[in-house]
C-alpha cells in the first residue's frame, strides 16, 4: 500500500527535477537569448537614431523652404497691389495664419483692413439672433432689409449685410456712408460677433477670407456650412480669395473646389498656413484683381503650385 510519505517523496522528486531542468535550460540558453536580445535592442536604437536625424533634416529643410519663400516674396510682391484696398476676414479656424497673409498683402502694397469673425458668429445656436441683428443693424444707405437674403439663415443674412458695407458697391448703386458702416460694424462688435483691430474707414475692392481645418465637434456640419455661407455672400459682393489650411474633410477650401459654380469665381489656396502659401495667396489676389481670373492653388492633387501672372 502506498503511504503518504511515498507521495511526499515523489512530489519532492518531481519539483526537484523541474528546478534542475529550469536551471540547466536557462544556463544553456542564456548566452544565445541574451545575445539576440542585445542585437535587437542595438538595432532598434540605431533605427531610432536614424529616424530622429531624418526628422531633424526635414525640419531644417522646411525651415529653409520657408526662408526661401519669404525672400522670394520680397522680389515678387512689391508693387503688385499698390494702393489696392483689401479686406482680410479672419475666420476662427484661420486665426493662426491670418497675420502672415496680411504681411504678404502689405508687402505687395495693399491697404489692408482686418475683421475677425468670432466663434459666436458661426455657432448655429445664434441663428435667430443673427437674423434679428441683421434687420436692426441695416440702415438706409447700407443694406435695406429688402436687399438681404429672404430666408431664415442668420449667418447668410448677416454676411450679406457685412459684405454690403465693407465692399465697394456696383456702379450706379448708392454708396455706403461712413456713419452707416460704423453703425453696422458697431452692432456686431457690441454683440461679440466680430472684432476689428483698427476702425474700418473705407470700403474694400477685394476680400481675402482666411480659413483653416474643418470643424470636428457635434455641430461640425452646420458650422462648415455656415463658413461656406460667409464665402458665398462675400463672393457675390466682390473679388474673393480663400486662404486655407488643407483641402479635405469638408473645410472651406474643399467646399469651394467641389462646387462647380463657386470654383469659377473664388480662388483658393490650400497651404496658406505656410509662408509659401501666404505668398501664393497674395499672388492669387493679384491675378483676380488684374485678370478677373480664379484659380485653385497649393499642394493638393487638384491644385497648381502658384498662379501664372502676365509679365
Amino acid at each position: 500500500m502506498i503511504n503518504f510519505r511515498y507521495h511526499v517523496v515523489s512530489l519532492t522528486a518531481v519539483f526537484l527535477a523541474l528546478a534542475i531542468g529550469l536551471v540547466v535550460g536557462t544556463a544553456a540558453l542564456n548566452g544565445p537569448v541574451a545575445d539576440s536580445l542585445k542585437e535587437n535592442v542595438n538595432a532598434l536604437r540605431k533605427d531610432n537614431q536614424q529616424m530622429r536625424q531624418a526628422v531633424q533634416s526635414m525640419e531644417k529643410e522646411l525651415e529653409l523652404e520657408e526662408d526661401f519663400a519669404a525672400q522670394t516674396a520680397e522680389l515678387l510682391l512689391p508693387g503688385k497691389l499698390t494702393d489696392k484696398r483689401v479686406l482680410v476676414v479672419g475666420l476662427p479656424t484661420g486665426r493662426d495664419h491670418t497675420e502672415g497673409v496680411i504681411k504678404m498683402l502689405q508687402l505687395a502694397g495693399a491697404k489692408v483692413s482686418r475683421v475677425d469673425l468670432q466663434d459666436k458668429f458661426i455657432n448655429p445656436d445664434n441663428n435667430n439672433n443673427l437674423l434679428e441683428l441683421a434687420v436692426t443693424a441695416a440702415r438706409p444707405t447700407s443694406a435695406p432689409t429688402a436687399d438681404l437674403p429672404s430666408n431664415s439663415n442668420g449667418v447668410e443674412t448677416s454676411s450679406a449685410l457685412l459684405a454690403s458695407v465693407l465692399l465697394d458697391r456696383a456702379a450706379g448703386a448708392t454708396p455706403v456712408t461712413e456713419a452707416d458702416r460704423r453703425a453696422v460694424l458697431a452692432a456686431y462688435i457690441n454683440a461679440n460677433y466680430l472684432t476689428t483691430e483698427e476702425p474700418v474707414t473705407a470700403s474694400a475692392e477685394a476680400v481675402v477670407l482666411v480659413s483653416g481645418q474643418p470643424y470636428v465637434d457635434k455641430d461640425s456640419a452646420k458650422k462648415d456650412e455656415s463658413v461656406l455661407k460667409v464665402a458665398e455672400q462675400f463672393d457675390q459682393a466682390g473679388i474673393l480669395v480663400v486662404g486655407g489650411n488643407g483641402s479635405a474633410g469638408g473645410n472651406l477650401v474643399a467646399a469651394v473646389r467641389s462646387d462647380p459654380v463657386l470654383v469659377q469665381t473664388i480662388s483658393t489656396v490650400d497651404n496658406a498656413n505656410t509662408v509659401q502659401g501666404q505668398l501664393v495667396t497674395a499672388l492669387a489676389l493679384v491675378q483676380q484683381v488684374t485678370e478677373k481670373k480664379a484659380g485653385q492653388y497649393g499642394v493638393a492633387d487638384n491644385a497648381t503650385l502658384l498662379p501664372r501672372l502676365p509679365q
